[in-house]
């Protein structure tokens, strides 16, 4: 599966294949596997020790050599499975340039997209300015008389005024209320932050509340926030 020291390649003495755990089923195939490893008492029920093994001596079974679209290797691939690496995969998107570039006309990304109206960005007063800097800010979203620094902001968000959003990365469907300040948040899909909300300064305050991961970014969730995510604008 992950070998700590794999046997290298024919010919690529510096080069070894292992499993990125991205897998390709047909369904049914796939539900008829699990039921039958379910039932095996000799087997430990994991995916890439168990099933895989088996299936490569049975069936035919393909792997693909990942790399990117220029046929470089390697490609780009991260792990997102923590809250340190999910919160640096999402920042890296709105670096000047990305080595996963969302503009790469040679290499679209299809999936669905809601229809959603533009982001918008309202209020320039001095003390009361709507505006993002170098920052990612999807459809649906409205900025309204706060700031927004170096962050991604998912669909539909809402931030009112007064705030400052700096180093974060906002999912779906929240809405941040005024006088709030953030930083170095993620902040979970419909969310409703009250107004004066202050995340990001305060490690130990932080995680009495919210969970902190090992490099400091807060994560929070609207049970954390004492909510359920039934968030309608």
């Amino acid at each position: 599966e992950k070998p700590a020291n794999p046997t290298p390649i024919p010919g690529h003495d510096d080069v070894a294949l292992a499993s990125m755990g991205i897998y390709i089923f047909n369904a049914g195939f796939l539900y008829e596997q699990l039921i039958k490893d379910a039932d095996n008492s000799r087997s430990s029920h994991d995916f890439g020790h168990d099933i895989i093994p088996s299936l490569i001596e049975k069936y035919k079974v393909v792997a693909f050599p990942y790399k990117d679209v220029q046929g470089n290797d390697p490609g780009y691939w991260r792990d997102v499975g923590t809250i340190d690496a999910f919160w640096s995969a999402n920042l890296e998107l709105i670096g000047v340039t990305p080595e996963l570039n969302l503009y790469d006309e040679e290499w679209p990304i299809w999936t669905h997209q809601a229809q959603l109206p533009p982001a918008k960005f309202v209020f320039d007063d001095d003390d009361r300015r709507g505006m993002a800097v170098d920052s990612m800010v999807s459809g649906g979203c409205i900025i309204s008389g706060s700031v927004v620094r170096h962050s991604v902001l998912f669909s539909n968000v809402e931030v009112h005024s007064f705030s400052l959003i700096e180093d974060s990365v906002v999912l779906p469907d929240v809405s941040v209320g005024r006088h709030c300040r953030l930083k170095k948040v993620v902040l979970d899909k419909g969310c409703i932050v009250p107004e004066g909300t202050v995340i990001g300064e305060d490690p130990e305050l932080d995680a009495q509340r919210f969970e902190v991961s090992p490099n400091g970014v807060v994560l929070v969730t609207p049970e954390m926030l004492g909510q359920n995510y039934r968030y309608v604008r």
